[in-house]
Order: C-alpha cells, then structure tokens, then sequence
C-alpha cells in the first residue's frame, strides 16, 4: 500500500483523487491568476482537490533560444501570489541544488524533472527541505527502477514522496505508457500520479521543439484513473497555442472542468482496489 503524502491542506495517497494542473511555464502573472482561478472554479464544481502547478524555469528546452521562463525570484512571487488569492497548494520543479530551499519557502510540493530524476545531489538537496517531493520517472527509467531514488529523498528527510509517470522512450522522438507500470510502482509504498500530457507529447520531433497530440491526453487519463492512481497531471493554459512551451500538448482551460468531472465520475464508479496496485 502507498503511504500517503501531505500537500498542503490535501492529502494524495489516502483514496481520493487529486489534479496536479496548470501552465507548462509561468508566463505573465495576469495569465497565471487566470488559469489558477478557473482551475480553482473547476476545482469546486467537481470536488476534485487541485494542486496548482508551474515551471519558473523550463531549463530542458529543445533550443538553446527558446523561452524559459521568469527566473526562481519571479517565479516563485507568481506562485505564493496564486496560493494567496485561490488557497490552491502550489507546486515547481527544481534544477539545480541551491534552488531547493528558496523554493521550499514558498510551494507546498517540490517536483523533481524527469531527466533529472537520478541526480543525486538535487534529490538529496530537496529531501532535505522537509517538504514532500513529486519524483517524475524519467522516460529512460523501467518503473521499478525509481526505487533507489525515492530511497534517497526518503533517506534525505522528504516528508513525503510519489512518484509520476510521463511516458517511456519509444523509438525516436516517440514516448509510450505502459500501464502496468502505475501498479508496479504502487509496490514501491509511494502514490502513483500519471502525467496525461507530457505522455502524449512527441519529444523534439518539430524544428527546434517539441509535438504531442494532445486529443489523446484525456482518454490516457480516464485509463490511468481506471488502474486506480492517486492522482492526474495535466498542464493546461488558456491559449495552448499561443503557449510559450509545450503548445502541442497542454490542455485547453475550457477542457479543466469537463474532463475532472469525467475523472471523478470514473473515480467514483471504479475505486482503486487495494490488491492491484
């Protein structure tokens, strides 16, 4: 069984199921309130908890001139600003070491990137902090092997770990889910969240950024729901295409409340049998 995990006011792992949502990367902060209001609407209309999520840094773009973001500083004001206004917990992924404890002060939940879900120093680095940690399985990574690094948070003072699913490396610049793994790392006593949009996206495959198809974003939801994880990722804007990073993928705003309602629905109707993951 997963041991649950604290996020703020909400708890993942305890049988319910949580959102992990918001813009790929914080842009503006009029259009992160906006996405931030309409997911806390959404968030009320369905009885679905939302954790709030954005990347004050996107330092894995494809190219070096793409746009990364407004720094840790700006960033991280954005993010205690969303927390303010709507009570919705607030998450961000770190890169480097020294980003660890700044972040901390301010999101309830510090995400480790996928490429750099091995790096010890950086895993070391935010266990310490004592807040819970949302570890992404990088794509290169057989699920089972994540259990040395939830091993080092753990060991490092993470109040909490779980662990996401974003797709596995699939030929080039392809990803696929392998739905057995959302039970298998269930075994490893973290919850499970699957990330809806980053496993439909189609690394580097366009000149200089990436693609994905993100009509398939829900259906891969509804089935990560129906193995029974903790919770759903999904990044959503509300102008995808126009979207500074990960424009083929993230979820229109308008999808937010339709697609939870669904969600729960399905959450409802089929709740996660403890003896299969």
């Amino acid at each position: 069984m997963a041991t649950p995990v604290a996020v703020g006011p909400l708890t993942v792992g305890d049988g319910s199921l949580v959102i992990v949502a918001g813009p790929c990367m914080l842009e503006s902060s009029e259009r992160v309130l906006r996405v931030a209001r309409g997911l806390a609407e959404a968030s009320q209309a369905t009885g679905l908890p939302v954790i709030f999520k954005g990347s004050f840094d996107k330092a894995n773009r494809t190219s070096g001139t793409s746009p990364r973001g407004p720094g840790l500083d700006a960033g991280l004001a954005m993010l205690a600003a969303v927390r303010a206004e709507t009570g919705l917990p607030v998450t961000t992924d770190i890169h480097a070491p020294d980003q660890a404890t700044p972040a901390a002060e301010v999101v309830d939940l510090i995400q480790i990137p996928a490429f750099l879900c091995r790096q010890t120093d950086l895993l070391l680095a935010a266990g310490r902090t004592g807040r819970p940690v949302n570890l992404k399985k990088g794509p290169f990574l057989a699920p089972t092997a994540v259990a040395p690094a939830v091993a080092k948070l753990r060991d490092a003072g993470a109040s909490g770990v779980m662990v996401t699913e974003r797709g596995t490396t699939f030929g080039h610049g392809d990803l696929v889910v392998d739905f057995r793994g959302l039970a298998w790392m269930r075994e490893l006593g973290v919850p499970v969240v699957f990330d809806a949009t980053h496993s439909v996206q189609r690394p580097a495959v366009q000149a200089g950024t990436s693609g994905g198809e993100r009509m398939l974003a829900p259906g891969l939801a509804r089935a990560a729901v129906a193995m029974g994880v903790d919770a759903v990722f999904c990044e959503v804007h509300d102008a995808p295409d126009t979207a500074l990073s990960d424009a083929a993928t993230q979820l229109p705003l308008t999808w937010a409340e339709p697609l939870m309602a669904q969600l729960g629905a399905l959450h409802r109707a089929w709740p996660a049998d403890p003896r299969f993951g």
